[in-house]
């Protein structure tokens, strides 16, 4: 049986597909949405049970999306096909490409995280951008990172726009959302060391040991790390500015500290 087909831009699962670009839609509904073709294939690859994909040829890019749609429905996934203007009502980037899922959210806790006997960890504070923390997923995800943890959240992990600067590693490493006093103390048993980033810092981060079980901390865009954690970390880390900005952007300055401890890790 052919998938149903939606052109009407009134149709209501097409309404309730706009309506995943919320938060508060996403949640109560429990599920959130995926898009593209990278990022669909990813989420596949990890397991990720897709309810239902949205397609609309009129968008695709190549020759695989088939492939895909293929490999999803068999996973159990849904399939609907779309008009190319109900596609672009339902899609959030100005040049989709065609394919649009619908996943479940889920949610880990720290007893679940298997970290390895050394572990390097990310722990980020208050994140406003979505786009800041898909790009320090995709960071941590290149740099090995064993999890990134999310404190004091203010962006949700299923951000649509999170997904797609993570171009869809969030399905592969490990992303937990918990309170800072429970973070630290599940650090502190464990025996990983804090190393807080914060341009006040006397230190610089090239000096530092950053080998050894270790949880890289870092702060919001605006305001940087609370008290919380400059007070409680092992030791407070800066990265030299010469110019006249006083700080990084917060994914770029996750980037250099986690690649410097890759660099101390494999030297």
């Amino acid at each position: 049986m052919p998938p149903e087909k939606i052109t009407s831009l009134q149709n209501p699962r097409l309404k309730e597909l706009v309506k995943l670009r919320d938060r508060r839609a996403r949640d109560e509904a429990g599920t959130f949405l995926i898009e593209g073709y990278r990022e669909i294939t990813r989420a596949l690859e990890k397991g990720v049970a897709l309810r239902e994909l949205y397609f609309a040829p009129d968008w695709f890019l190549g020759e695989n999306e088939p492939a895909v749609m293929a490999r999803a429905e068999a996973a159990g996934a849904k399939l609907f096909e779309l008009s190319k203007d109900a596609f672009a009502k339902a899609a959030y980037r100005d040049r989709p490409d065609g394919l649009l899922a619908v996943a479940p959210q889920w949610r880990r806790t720290l007893g679940e995280l298997a970290a390895s006997p050394s572990p390097l960890l990310l722990v980020v504070e208050a994140i406003e951008k979505p786009g800041n923390l898909g790009t320090i997923l995709r960071s941590a995800d290149a740099a090995g990172c064993d999890a990134v943890i999310v404190c004091d959240q203010v962006t949700d992990i299923f951000n649509p726009n999170v997904v797609r600067a993570s171009t869809g590693v969030l399905f592969s490493v490990p992303c937990i959302v918990a309170e800072n006093d429970g973070v630290l103390a599940w650090l502190r048993q464990r025996g990983i060391r804090i190393a807080a980033t914060t341009p006040s810092a006397t230190d610089l981060y090239t000096g530092a040991d950053l080998r050894g079980p270790l949880a890289i901390v870092m702060g919001s865009e605006q305001y940087g790390l609370s008290d919380f954690w400059l007070k409680n970390a092992d030791q407070a880390l800066r990265i030299p500015m010469a110019g006249h900005a006083d700080s990084l952007n917060v994914a770029m300055a996750a980037t250099i500290a986690l690649f410097e401890a890759v660099r101390q890790r494999t030297i």
